[in-house]
């Protein structure tokens, strides 16, 4: 590596990686410390690896989607159809929310890849069960051509599968929130999984929760018809 005054610097595997392009923060500080950057990569393919669906992973990724939400955020083949007033309670900006449901992965993955290559949306996420390591390249080259947050979401049953992605982490279920543990990033590794806490709780996000606090005027907005992609 060439540090500014010109001279070579040396980036040692032991170490994290502090460079790392552009990145958007994650509104976790014990997940930033850890993260290359300080943040979730930018123009780069990062996997989230799920125990099951709808454990918190939205909530993580929150902040980062708000913070990119200038541009459209586009949510493929969402395992559920988004509800507007679950996700604005919890703080996604709803209003650019963009959701494909094509009729199956091959459509799926040829979506990612446009919406990767047109370069107009701030984020991208995919959901996918199954792909293959040829399809998860073409995809990773798409990211790092844009200025895309992109996030793949899996299964975690692939977590010894081969992968592209610049960053791979594994979500479990914890109490009031999601344990975290980093199966690869630019630099070290083996460092113990840890637990954060996501706000709102569990709790809040049931009907009966929200009783308990003061009820939010979200404003109507027009949820978008699934599209299909030919």
């Amino acid at each position: 590596m060439y540090s500014e005054s010109g001279g070579i610097t040396l980036w040692r595997a032991s170490q994290l990686a502090r460079s790392a392009g552009r990145t958007v923060p994650t509104g976790h500080e014990r997940l930033s410390h850890e993260l290359p950057g300080g943040g979730w990569p930018v123009g780069a393919l990062t996997e989230l690896l799920l125990s099951q669906p709808g454990i918190g992973e939205l909530r993580l990724l929150q902040p980062a989607l708000s913070a990119v939400a200038k541009r459209p955020i586009v949510l493929i083949s969402p395992p559920h159809n988004p509800g507007v007033i679950g996700l604005s309670y919890v703080g996604m900006p709803v209003d650019k929310l963009m959701t494909l449901q094509p009729r199956n992965a091959a459509d799926a993955l040829w979506a990612t890849e446009q919406v990767l290559k047109a370069n107009t949306c701030g984020a991208v996420l995919l959901w996918q069960q199954h792909m293959r390591a040829d399809s998860l390249r073409r995809l990773s080259l798409h990211a790092q051509a844009s200025d895309v947050l992109f996030i793949a979401l899996r299964p975690l049953i692939t977590l010894h599968d081969a992968s592209p992605a610049a960053l791979r982490l594994a979500l479990r279920p914890a109490v009031n929130g999601i344990n975290v543990e980093i199966i690869k990033r630019k630099g070290p590794v083996g460092i113990e999984p840890f637990d954060l806490v996501l706000k709102p709780s569990p709790v809040l996000l049931s009907p009966h929760g929200r009783m308990t606090r003061p009820a939010r005027k979200v404003a109507p907005v027009q949820s978008p018809q699934p599209e299909t992609v030919d």
